[in-house]
């Protein structure tokens, strides 16, 4: 049972659990919420008792029942705050390890899952989802679950002692129920095309925020504006159409649980007037009866957020369900040789980037990736950090294939500056120090003098202690290069990817940086991409790549002679220059 719920409702082991604890609380406070009108049956059987039959005798006194009213306030009191503890509060538990169990996830899975979806799309699963799978799972699920066992008790009693008057009181459950699970296809319908609608929404803002500059640039405000409003205005609407449906549905099926009572005041003065119940039985289905509805009236709400629900667990199970990278955490190569062994790789299908490519990058040796836009130098570098993993072929690294080491493990072995740099609201200092959590101020600070950054740092209020906003916003981009550079010095790793490193660079910082790339490089396996050929002039070997495809590979000096893609490249910078 255990594990349906956990599938059913994509929950952990220990979610499951506590669901269940929840529901049972639940169930007794719904039994203590009826102590109410168990007390007035108590009391008015003691005192009606005697109106109908003389030879009876009150009971009990005032004191009796102000000490029994107590003590139902107690027990109820005691019952409601275990009922707290066991539905809120692990709820909120659950919740916050729903969180981290989605970002260990992320943390897991290839880099080609982030380049198909929208960063709002996973800031909306992992913030709007989960609150409100928390925010049902607290207040609706156990209640519903609780709401149905307790009428069932409720019910079965009552058949019991009075069932003609039970069946008075109950006929319109099934009915009321019936109306709400015709109801539910074309409800959850209407979430998802709503559901789908908000996403459209956030993903247009964010859009909007991530590409802020560009619209104002061309002067694109009025058209990105108009297509916000569209989807603002199809949001909207959905959302009032499923409101509305879902108001008629529930209210219609609460509203047909009216008749009961009305039901229960003709069968009974039918059944009294005939001698067939008494009046003492009568009136206390009136007083059930006005209580008993209460619960079934949650029932159908509930139901209707299940609905709801069933679209945000469908997105809980679709995250889980996605394959993630794994891989031999122990890793002890031989050496830091890459090797390519025909390898295929798309990122999409039809797409294909890489095709049949083979080569190899030395250990102690620069080997530069060079070639027209588009030709994939930066998939090939990327390939060999494992950031996605290849459709045919090999790459290994130190003689072991990389699909099957651990993609954290492998990364270790990897110090990597790419063109388009990612740098946290941090100070200079906590950025750099990415590269290795552990080192000291000094270690930090001579990286950063062999990337050339104490030339910006310095003029800087508080030096390396100076925030620099989300992403280095304060930063140029030849100052948010030189961090990256120096974040990759501090790692000191085995194998260095240089993406256009220097890209961002003038000529003269450029050239000083250079000496910080000679201390970076050294003895290293050294993987370099770059559209200056000036930069790569002291490679060991160049690897021309041309639509997916090695054209040529050689020395700088023996491509030169071959006069092919690469000196076509090295003449044709010569002229520009």
């Amino acid at each position: 049972m255990l594990k349906t719920i956990q599938k059913r409702f994509a929950l952990s082991a220990k979610g499951a659990k506590d669901l269940c604890k929840g529901i049972f609380y639940t169930v007794l406070l719904d039994f203590a919420l009826m102590l109410p009108a168990v007390f007035v049956f108590l009391f008015l059987e003691d005192y009606l008792r005697p109106v109908f039959n003389p030879s009876a005798s009150v009971a009990h006194g005032i004191t009796y029942y102000s000490i029994l009213g107590i003590a139902f306030m107690i027990v109820m009191y005691g019952i409601a705050a275990m009922q707290y503890r066991s539905t809120y509060s692990t709820v909120y538990e659950e919740s916050a390890n729903r969180r981290i169990s989605l970002a260990e996830k992320l943390r897991k899975l290839p880099l080609a899952f982030f380049g198909e979806k929208n960063l709002s799309d996973l800031t909306t699963t992992i913030m709007q989802d989960c609150t409100d799978l928390e925010h049902e799972f607290s207040h609706s699920v156990p209640q519903l679950f609780a709401s149905v066992i307790s009428i069932l008790f409720i019910a079965l009693g009552m058949f019991f002692y009075n069932w003609q008057l039970s069946l008075a009181l109950f006929w319109v459950v099934p009915v009321a129920l019936i109306i709400i699970l015709l109801a539910k296809n074309k409800m959850s319908k209407d979430f998802k095309k709503n559901y789908r609608d908000k996403r459209n929404v956030t993903e247009q803002i964010q859009e909007g925020l991530d590409t802020i500059q560009e619209i104002k640039s061309y002067n694109q405000e009025e058209d990105y504006l108009e297509k916000l409003s569209k989807k603002i205005s199809a949001y909207e609407k959905s959302q009032t159409k499923g409101e509305l449906l879902t108001g008629i549905f529930v209210n219609g099926s609460q509203s047909i649980l009216k008749l009961g009572l009305a039901s229960v005041i003709i069968v009974g003065a039918t059944l009294l007037a005939s001698g067939t119940a008494d009046l003492f039985s009568y009136l206390i289905f009136m007083v059930i009866g006005s209580r008993v509805y209460g619960p079934i009236s949650e029932v159908m709400s509930n139901i209707a957020v299940l609905v709801y629900l069933d679209i945000r667990i469908d997105r809980m199970r679709e995250m889980e369900a996605l394959p993630i990278q794994q891989g031999n955490t122990d890793f002890n190569p031989k050496n830091y040789d890459i090797e390519f062994n025909n390898v295929d790789f798309s990122y999409e299908s039809g797409k294909q980037v890489l095709k049949d490519v083979s080569f190899t990058a030395k250990q102690g040796e620069i080997t530069a990736l060079v070639g027209p836009s588009g030709s994939g130098k930066s998939t090939a570098a990327k390939l060999t950090a494992r950031f996605w993993d290849i459709q045919a072929g090999e790459i290994k690294l130190g003689g072991q294939d990389i699909s099957r080491i651990d993609p954290e493990r492998l990364l270790e072995n990897y110090s990597i500056v790419f063109q388009d740099v990612v740098l946290f609201n941090a100070s200079i200092m906590d950025n750099i120090r990415i590269g290795k959590r552990d080192a000291s101020d000094e270690e930090v600070l001579r990286a950063a003098r062999l990337a050339q950054c104490d030339e910006f740092v310095n003029k800087m209020p508080q030096g390396y202690q100076t925030i620099i906003g989300e992403n280095g916003e304060t930063l140029s981009g030849g100052e948010r290069q030189r961090v990256s550079i120096a974040r990759a010095l501090l790692k000191d790793a085995p194998i260095v990817l240089l993406d256009e490193a220097t890209a961002s660079l003038d000529v003269e910082n450029e050239t000083k940086i250079q000496a910080g790339i000679s201390e970076l490089v050294r003895d290293k396996t050294v993987l370099i991409i770059a559209h200056r050929m000036r930069t790569i002039a002291n490679a060991d070997k160049i690897v021309v790549l041309d639509n997916g495809n090695i054209a040529e590979t050689g020395t700088p000096d023996v491509l030169k002679m071959q006069k092919g893609i690469f000196s076509r490249m090295v003449d044709r910078q010569i002229v520009n220059a």
